[in-house]
């Protein structure tokens, strides 16, 4: 229900209790971007954020909304990556345990994240049952407070504390268009345009591949996802009840792409803006430019970059073989 979404006020104590711990992230322009996509475009900078992404902020949000007591017997949440980080970081800097289930896939790079961040890894089977009968041992073992990637609407608030910067930085915006996985980043950028700037539209962007927001949307209820293949492995979880609510009432479309343009995105942002992004950060710009819809034509567009915790290990392995061993 409505009456239960993050309100104004919700997001604007989210701002207070974020900011000591929280960047403000730049925004980047770039006039052959734009020049590509017939567009303004301005990105926000997330991939600069403490631990690498917008995470942060829905963690810091949600683990320093705990009462002291609760929070002495720490967090703990199921993560493939970025939202572990930022767990970890958040209870860290509260100095309570944090308590990270992540799948034997995960990247090592955001692995070495939630350990470096003082978090406790617990390693499961790669599936979504796996993860939740790992998550709920270690609650019932620990009594630690279980801090959701997305569907809480402690999350959705912090998130939305980027769009809300976002907006302040940059006047006049005709959209935003955010990447949708859970909806926690898409959910809670909508609110921040409904209630602090109505005349910004929100977008949502997704893979082709992961396109259970997109079916969602235009089905009226939740299409879980099925066994999704995309590159971009931030955004292959399926929306939750409360993201999916909040995105039906105040998100305006959700744009989707092949895999062949989210790697054009990424490549065009790398080369352009001279930044490292993870993949999921390119969907929105390739959404756009697979899709150009004419209402965006020529409009002031913010895109958020979610994240840069790319695992370079693969890449640097090919090059030193084929440059150096291979010569």
């Amino acid at each position: 229900m409505k009456e239960d979404f993050p309100t104004r006020a919700t997001i604007e104590q989210a701002l207070v209790r974020l900011r000591p711990h929280v960047q403000l992230t730049p925004v980047l322009t770039s006039g052959s971007l734009n020049k590509i996509a017939d567009a303004e475009l301005f990105f926000k900078c997330e991939n600069f954020q403490r631990t690498g992404s917008f995470k942060m902020r829905g963690a810091v949000n949600a683990v320093f909304s705990l009462s002291d007591e609760a929070a002495a017997k720490g967090v703990a949440t199921h993560s493939s990556g970025n939202h572990g980080q930022a767990v970890a970081k958040a209870a860290q800097l509260r100095h309570i345990p944090a308590y990270v289930v992540m799948p034997e896939n995960a990247p090592r790079i955001k692995v070495r994240g939630v350990e470096a961040a003082g978090g406790t890894v617990i390693f499961c089977q790669p599936t979504l049952q796996a993860r939740q009968e790992t998550l709920d041992k270690i609650v019932q073992k620990t009594g630690a407070e279980f801090i959701p990637p997305y569907n809480d609407y402690r999350t959705i608030a912090g998130q939305a504390t980027c769009a809300y910067e976002l907006l302040e930085q940059v006047e006049g915006l005709d959209f935003i268009i955010a990447p949708c996985g859970g909806g926690g980043l898409l959910s809670g950028t909508a609110l921040a345009a409904h209630y602090f700037s109505p005349s910004t539209a929100v977008l949502g962007a997704e893979p082709k591949n992961a396109d259970d927001a997109h079916q969602s949307f235009y089905a009226g209820y939740i299409i879980p996802s099925n066994n999704p293949s995309t590159i971009a492995d931030g955004l292959r979880t399926s929306l939750g009840d409360k993201t999916f609510a909040i995105i039906r009432n105040y998100v305006q479309d959700i744009l989707t792409t092949s895999e062949e343009n989210i790697v054009l995105a990424m490549r065009f942002i790398w080369e352009r803006l001279k930044i490292v992004i993870e993949p999921s950060c390119a969907v929105p710009l390739a959404a756009l430019l697979e899709n150009r819809p004419e209402y965006l034509q020529g409009k002031r567009i913010g895109i958020i970059l979610t994240g840069g915790n790319v695992d370079l290990d693969d890449f640097f392995a090919r090059y030193y073989q084929e440059f150096v061993l291979d010569n």
